[in-house]
């Protein structure tokens, strides 16, 4: 009995200490399973903020869904807002029983466990809807302690939300491919559509997707995908949400993805562009939505932008066409920017031939690019020279060559691309058919310093180098500008000098250029902290609006620009239109930039890789561009014709002179006067070409130029000669004069006459001595003097030399 009774004290005293064991086991188990009540996620605590934006045109046309700034294609939806089809779709393939069990589904933790044995590996999974969402807000290893971190999150979750807000939670951040995530990103990405008219195939297919987004790829993988979603709808077959019939009647439905363009409809350079100018403190805040993210129906992160988007993809088809003309001429790349004049509003904006093509660089943005920006920059310094008096409408500017030295440079000696020089020209003539070296003289009068203030005041806040840096090829674009400022700055000369800022969406206010030296404010009031994108004052510049008629009234004449451009080029429009080309040196950019009376267009055609293209210059590059876009622009209406400069007189003037003309003039023109010129012009008409036109005239064949006097163009007065012993019979000079000859010519050399039949050329043999030369005709002779000296050395080379006394 003894030995019983101690055996049965033993067997007591046991089944307390397992008791104790299992008490203590259980409590644990209570306290760690409740300890998540004390530490609950609430639906507000993972609230998404980031949401991709939603863009519309104008006339509330879609323009396409963009990513959010973590590079995350997300769209926020309400339960409610999703169709029932992909709810149970999503549901039968993920967690059948979701709404059944906790955040834990013991029977099917058990299912795995039985068949992983069995089988002996992993068969099939046990992760709720509940895990998996645990899983995508914090992604941890795939090891057991990543295991028991994910259920833990799962219970706070369950602990926090209720199973529709756990739901809703889970199918916003579904992967659906690539950087797409949740239903109704998606749904409008691959379908265009919102999530509340998902059809039963699109459901289907979609929630197919989220099980291994990248093997069920909708476009590379599209078999794959059937076969996912042939089990989709098997699955919703066994919950009894759908018939047998039905699964194998949709299975065949013929579903069609959207292009790879994820979810762009039309402008999608604009779009990146405009998300980067919204500023993300706004959208941080629960509950808050900035007036800038309202729709025109009111619609939250709807953005209604100024696109037009029919002329917006008219554009994109033509970039595409202008581009492929002239493949052969190594062009790759192009840019367009329209804008309304009156308003400032962006109409269109085409950043390249094609966004999607990565292997042609096509995400980058020609309208926001830095590029040389050729000839355009043109117009501005004239019009700050007629501002300032130092230039006047028939002021003839010398086209002839100029060189230039520059401290710790080469001599610069500015061309035009053809390499040919006209000799005098007029303002209008030298604007109009773009021509360098008068550009160059104009900014030599004007300065550098001077020039560069004014271009940021037209706010080309790119060009922030020191005058020395850009030196006198600012004028010819030796800076860096984007396609972006030069169409601002053309708008506020077409807006005759009154600058406004450009404008990107209808809202309180337009958004700007974060670059933009344009100063920003707040909005007034405490109720709505975002970023006023207001101007504080539009940047205006103190020119005279006559001023800019004119430049206008230049730039718009098709016959000044004939010369280098032709009568009947692409930049010659059926109505009025003022417009300039560039091109960069090497022929790495070529623009057009020109305006109606409503709108400015601007284009760039060239390489993102800086590649030189063959032969293209502005007039072939970007103006046939630049002339479809206005053809398409004023299809239906013409525009107004542009006023004539306001208190300007006009009166005739000889083309050669700029003075009033004589009975010799050969080419009477019709010119703009200030009022008070008009008596200088009365009183002078005697027209001498100074001694810079000496070389040039002295290339000319004929040489109609100077019209009131002889000139002997060779030798120059004070020139010094050297003749090498043994050459004396093999080195000439020529004699060569320029003028109108009132009779015939008579050369005399030291007095003596010299026996020539040639009036206006002559070579002389070299003799030492000092001589002096003179030519007659009628009343009219000219007289230069130069020496002859024997040299000690004979030359290395052929030829003579020539020093100046």
């Amino acid at each position: 009995m003894k030995l019983i009774s101690r055996s049965l004290t033993k067997i007591k005293h046991k089944l307390r200490k397992t008791s104790k064991v299992i008490l203590a086991g259980l409590l644990i188990c209570l306290v760690v399973r409740l300890l998540p009540y004390f530490a609950p996620l609430r639906a507000a605590d993972i609230a998404q903020n980031q949401l991709a934006m939603q863009f519309s045109d104008r006339n509330g046309l879609p323009l396409g869904t963009l990513l959010t700034r973590d590079q995350e294609h997300t769209s926020v939806v309400p339960l409610n807002q999703v169709s029932p089809q992909f709810i149970h779709a999503i549901l039968a393939a993920e967690d059948g029983s979701f709404y059944d069990h906790g955040a834990l589904d013991m029977k099917a933790v058990v299912r795995a466990s039985k068949e992983a044995i069995h089988a002996k590996r992993i068969v099939s999974g046990a992760s709720t809807i509940t895990m998996q969402l645990a899983r995508m807000l914090d992604p941890v290893p795939r090891s057991f302690s990543g295991k028991v971190s994910e259920v833990w999150l799962s219970w706070r979750l369950t602990a926090g939300m209720n199973k529709d807000e756990i739901l809703s939670a889970y199918i916003n951040r579904l992967p659906m491919g690539g950087n797409i995530y949740g239903v109704e990103a998606a749904a409008r990405t691959y379908f265009s559509i919102p999530a509340s008219e998902l059809n039963l195939a699109q459901a289907s297919l979609l929630a197919a997707i989220p099980n291994n987004p990248t093997y069920f790829n909708p476009y590379e993988h599209w078999e794959r995908l059937k076969q996912r979603q042939k089990y989709v709808l098997n699955r919703m077959v066994q919950e009894k949400y759908i018939s047998g019939a039905i699964a194998a009647r949709t299975h065949t439905e013929k579903v069609v993805f959207q292009s790879r363009q994820q979810g762009i409809i039309a402008a999608p350079h604009f779009l990146f562009w405009l998300a980067n100018q919204i500023p993300p403190t706004p959208l941080q805040k629960p509950g808050y939505v900035p007036s800038l993210l309202t729709g025109a129906r009111g619609d939250q992160s709807v953005i209604r932008t100024t696109i037009n988007r029919p002329l917006q993809q008219f554009i994109e088809a033509q970039v595409q066409q202008v581009i492929s003309s002239l493949a052969a001429n190594n062009v790759h790349d192009a840019a367009a920017l329209v804008i309304d004049n009156r308003t400032g509003e962006i109409l269109a904006y085409v950043g390249s031939p094609d966004y999607f093509n990565e292997a042609k660089l096509g995400r980058n943005d020609g309208v926001q690019a830095l590029r040389q920006p050729g000839s355009t920059l043109k117009p501005f310094v004239y019009e700050l020279a007629l501002e300032k008096h130092l230039i006047h409408p028939n002021t003839i500017l010398a086209d002839v060559p100029a060189h230039y030295a520059i401290p710790g440079a080469k001599l610069y000696s500015p061309t035009d691309y053809t390499e040919r020089f006209l000799g005098p020209v007029r303002v209008r003539i030298a604007l109009a058919n773009s021509l360098n070296v008068p550009a160059v003289r104009v900014l030599e009068k004007v300065g550098v310093e001077t020039f560069l203030e004014r271009l940021h005041q037209l706010g080309f806040e790119h060009l922030n180098q020191t005058p020395e840096h850009y030196g006198l090829g600012l004028t010819l674009g030796s800076g860096e500008v984007t396609l972006w400022e030069l169409a601002r700055a053309y708008v506020t000369m077409a807006r005759l000098g009154d600058a406004i800022p450009l404008v990107s969406t209808f809202c309180n206010s337009p958004i700007q250029n974060p670059k933009s030296k344009i100063r920003l404010e707040k909005f007034a009031t405490e109720k709505d902290p975002a970023y006023n994108f207001c101007l504080r004052h539009a940047t205006r510049t103190q020119n005279s609006t006559t001023i800019w008629q004119l430049i206008t009234n230049m730039l718009s004449d098709s016959h000044a620009r004939a010369t280098a451009f032709g009568v009947d080029s692409v930049l010659n429009l059926p109505f009025p239109s003022a417009v300039k080309t560039g091109t960069s040196s090497n022929f790495r950019d070529t623009w057009t930039v020109g305006f109606t009376t409503d709108y400015t267009v601007a284009t760039w055609v060239g390489n993102f890789n800086g590649e030189p293209m063959r032969q293209v210059s502005g007039v072939t590059g970007a103006a046939p561009l630049w002339n479809r876009i206005m053809l398409h622009l004023y299809e239906h209406q013409e525009p107004a014709g542009f006023p004539p400069p306001e208190g300007l007189v006009q009166l005739p003037i000889c083309a050669i002179s700029g003075l009033r003309p004589t009975s010799d003039c050969t080419s009477v023109v019709q010119e703009y006067f200030y009022p008070e010129d008009k008596i200088a012009y009365e009183r002078e008409n005697k027209f001498n070409l100074p001694p810079e036109y000496n070389e040039w005239l002295a290339k000319q064949q004929q040489s109609n130029f100077t019209s009131t006097n002889l000139r002997i163009l060779s030798p120059h007065n004070g020139d010094l000669f050297l003749l090498y012993p043994g050459e004396e019979a093999k080195q000439k000079l020529e004699f060569k004069l320029a003028g109108n000859k009132s009779a015939p010519v008579e050369w005399w050399l030291n007095g003596e006459k010299l026996d020539t039949n040639s009036a206006n050329s002559l070579f002389w043999y070299l003799r030492p001595g000092n001589w002096t030369l003179e030519a007659r005709s009628g009343e009219m002779s000219d007289k230069v003097s130069f020496q002859v000296e024997l040299a000690s050395i004979k030359p290395t080379r052929r030829g003579f030399s020539i020093s100046n006394s």
